[in-house]
This record gives C-alpha cells, sequence and structure tokens, in this order.
C-alpha cells in the first residue's frame, strides 16, 4: 500500500504504532478507508486495533476486508471478540466468510454467536454451495396489504435501523409469502391515509434461494435492480440480495473465466495468496495438455518432411501460416465466451455466429493473404534470389493458405464453445491456447495440402 492513501498523521501513527490516537482518527473515517489504512499492519496488530475500536465501527470496517485478512484477522483474535464481530457483521458477509474457514473453525464461531444471530447463520448455510441462499441477508423490512402509508412509516421508524436497505419495502401477507415490492419513494410521496394495496402493482421480480449464484448476476442485470427479494419454493419471502453482493460474484465469475480463456484451471484463492505448489499444479495441467497437442504438429511436419525437402522455401512461412490461423482461432472464441457469459449470444444462435464468422473469417483472410502476397512480391523484385523463380506460385500458395487457415481459425473457434455449452461442459474452456494448438495442427495441412495442388510439377 501506498501512504499517498492515508493521512499524514496517521501515517506517523502507524510507524510509531500508537493505537489509542489510530483509534480516534479511524473511527471518523469512512470505513474502505480505514481499512485500507490497516493494511500495513500485521493480523496481530490489526486485532489489538480492532479490540479499541467500537463493536458497530469494528463490524462495518470488517466486512470490507478480503476474505483472507478476515480469516487471519479471526485466528489473531480471541473467541468473544471474534463473536462479538460476527454477531454484528450483515448475515450474507459473515456467510461468506464462514463458509471459507475450515469446519472445525466454522462450528467454533457459530457457536460464539448469540441465539438468533446462530438461527441466521445456521439457515444461511444450510442452503446449497454457490446458491443464491448462501447470498442474501434476512435484514429486510416487510410491510402488509391493509397498512396505511402513516403505519408504514412508523413501522419503518421502529425496525428499520438495523435492516440491510430501506430502498424498497416488500409486501407479505399473514403467511409470509411474497406479493409485491414497493419502492421507499413512492410511500415517502404519497398521503398518509393512502394504503399499501393502492400502491402496488402486482409486477416483480424474486429470485429463488437455491438458484445458482449466476442467475442473481443475470436478473440483476436483465432488471436494473440493486436489490431484489429471494423466495422459497413456496413464494414465502426468506431473504434480500443486495448488488454489492452481486458485484462480488460477477468478478469472481469473470476471473474463473479469464482464467481459464488463458489455458488453466481456476484458482480458488488470491495470486499472492495460493502456494506455489497448487499454483503450479493448476497451470501444469493444461499445459501439459497442450504441449501434447502441439507434438501433434511435430507430427504433422514429418509427414510433410519430403515435400519440405524438395521446396525448402515453404518452411519460410510455416509459423506465418499456423500463428495466423491460431490467432483468429483464439480471437474468435475470446469474443463469443465473453458473449455467452453476458447473455448476449445463446446456444439457439449458433447458426448466425457460423454465418457472421464466414463472412468474417473470409473478409480477414483476404486482407492476411493480401499483405502475405505483397510482401512475397515487394521481397522477390528487391532480392531476386529469394524465393527462386517461382516465387508466383509461392506467393500463390501462402495467400490461399492464409484465407483457408484464418477461415478454419475463426470458425473452430466461434463453434468450439458451443458445442462445449451442448455437451453441458463450460465455454470458457475452450480456452485459446487449446483453439491455438488445435488450429495450429489443422493449419498445418492446410498449408501442405495446397502447395501440394499448386506447386506439383514446379518445385514438389
Amino acid at each position: 500500500m501506498e501512504n499517498n492513501h492515508i493521512s499524514p498523521s496517521l501515517a506517523k501513527l502507524l510507524t510509531e504504532r500508537n493505537f489509542v490516537e489510530m483509534k480516534a482518527e479511524l473511527s471518523v473515517m469512512p470505513p474502505a478507508d480505514a481499512v485500507e489504512a490497516m493494511e500495513e499492519l500485521s493480523p496481530v496488530e490489526q486485532a489489538v486495533l480492532f479490540r479499541l475500536l467500537p463493536t458497530d465501527k469494528a463490524a462495518e470496517m470488517f466486512e470490507y476486508l478480503p476474505l483472507e485478512s478476515q480469516e487471519k484477522l479471526l485466528h489473531a483474535m480471541g473467541n468473544e471478540e471474534a463473536a462479538k464481530i460476527l454477531d454484528a457483521m450483515a448475515p450474507d458477509d459473515r456467510t461468506a466468510l464462514l463458509e471459507e474457514l475450515p469446519t472445525h473453525v466454522c462450528a467454533r464461531l457459530v457457536d460464539c454467536l448469540s441465539p438468533k444471530e446462530r438461527l441466521v447463520a445456521l439457515k444461511l448455510l444450510d442452503y446449497p454451495e454457490d446458491s443464491i441462499g448462501r447470498l442474501m441477508t434476512s435484514e429486510f423490512l416487510s410491510i402488509r396489504d391493509s397498512w396505511t402509508v402513516s403505519q408504514v412509516l412508523e413501522h419503518i421508524r421502529n425496525f428499520g435501523s438495523d435492516r440491510e436497505t430501506l430502498n424498497v419495502l416488500y409486501v407479505v401477507d399473514r403467511g409470509g409469502r411474497l406479493l409485491d415490492d414497493v419502492r421507499i419513494r413512492e410511500i415517502l410521496l404519497c398521503p398518509l391515509d393512502k394504503k399499501v394495496s393502492e400502491l402496488r402493482d402486482g409486477i416483480f421480480t424474486a429470485l429463488h434461494a437455491t438458484d445458482d449464484q449466476e442467475t442473481a448476476v443475470d436478473a440483476f442485470r436483465k432488471y436494473d435492480r440493486t436489490v431484489l427479494p429471494v423466495v422459497d419454493r413456496h413464494g414465502g419471502l426468506v431473504g434480500i440480495v443486495t448488488v454489492d453482493d452481486v458485484l462480488d460474484v460477477a468478478e469472481q465469475e469473470a476471473t474463473e473465466d479469464i482464467q481459464k480463456i488463458g489455458g488453466m484451471e481456476q484458482l480458488d484463492e488470491p495470486y499472492m495468496d495460493i502456494s506455489l505448489g497448487l499454483l503450479i499444479r493448476k497451470r501444469a495441467t493444461w499445459l501439459i495438455v497442450l504441449f501434447l497437442g502441439e507434438m501433434l504438429t511435430a507430427t504433422a511436419m514429418a509427414h510433410y518432411e519430403g515435400s519440405i525437402s524438395k521446396a525448402v522455401v515453404l518452411a519460410m512461412f510455416v509459423p506465418l501460416i499456423i500463428s495466423s490461423g491460431g490467432n483468429s482461432g483464439s480471437q474468435a472464441a475470446t469474443l463469443i465466451i465473453r458473449a455467452m457469459a453476458i447473455g448476449e449470444v445463446r446456444l439457439k444462435d449458433w447458426w448466425r455466429v457460423m454465418h457472421r464468422e464466414i463472412l468474417s473469417g473470409l473478409t480477414l483472410g483476404l486482407i492476411l493473404a493480401a499483405i502475405g502476397m505483397l510482401r512475397i512480391s515487394l521481397w522477390s523484385m528487391l532480392f531476386p534470389d529469394a524465393y527462386g523463380e517461382h516465387w508466383p506460385l509461392i506467393a500463390l500458395t501462402v495467400g490461399i493458405s492464409l484465407l483457408g487457415v484464418v477461415l478454419w481459425g475463426t470458425l473452430s473457434g466461434s463453434m468450439l464453445p458451443f458445442l462445449l455449452k451442448r455437451l453441458g461442459l463450460d465455454p470458457a474452456t475452450s480456452s485459446a491456447p487449446f483453439v491455438a494448438t488445435l488450429v495450429d495442427v489443422t493449419g498445418l495441412i492446410i498449408y501442405f495440402a495446397v502447395a501440394g495442388v499448386i506447386l506439383q510439377g514446379t518445385l514438389l
């Protein structure tokens, strides 16, 4: 962390380890800035400072810490101090922390919670991993159809102080079933004697507690909301999910996809925290697979050894051909994988995508072919002995090969994600390196097949 993020006085207190003065200064700082200022402290020093802070402030700051830092800080605290902070945390943030802890540590901390918070924690932890139930909080405010605006405002004053958000209120029946949602703006702008039933329109969107968390990301993106209710299979309101938690899920999903596109297994921990052995294992698996795939390139080269010995000049353009195909395939794969991830492209759109990619591949292939042929032509004019007397045929061979390889690379890169998704696999697995390896082998076959036709009777 750079000290330019910290006030000079706080930087001085950090150096002097003056925790009492630091407490006073951190207490008036926004929680996110306070956490950033504490990053230079060790977990033990952070634990000392957290003990000095009021419980509410400590819990608020604790929620801004990364999960790994939260774990380290809990280990540095005693059970009593840890329980106080966990008790005051938002249920969704607490669940995210508890599910990352070893089972015995999680059980010990849950036992330290107050009876009320223990019940909430166990309920949320009972939902499947990566489900919306693990993401939601039970700190919402519900109202009744028959209430007047005046009664709603009184209810907010009495019970709204410890709720996650008051932007949206939820109308439920006597059995707790969700009927509608009403924005606080509508409440504030209505006459006091108007009833809730007159405000609602019956149009609302709800998430299901057992659905995958990615469903929540899609719903927030589609409906442009900052908070959505969560219901059980009977339609009962069990919690809410706020946009800040969904952003964390979206970031995690994007990170996993990027890591897979890079040709490796997803990391389950931050890069700086994961052990070197595990980091190597995560990278080695796919690297070995890709290496074995590239061995097929050597096999293909060996198969055309006779052609290369007759026309050595062909070997000069092998890197050009296979890299062009690999690059075009990687581009297409990355575009389609991302389009799938954000819902722009669906499985049923494969034919439209193929049509677009055929046109794209042909156009891009023609552009590269023209550049390649122009380069060979200019070089042959400047250096007559560079490619020999049959340089026009060589230029034609390279041009047609580039057209074919780029077209094939574009089609392979765009269609492979659809194939994997159809098989129930993650499209991100068709990583750019994997597509490049596939196109390398097939690109060689295309190149030497074209050369065999055009150069037959001259160089071959």
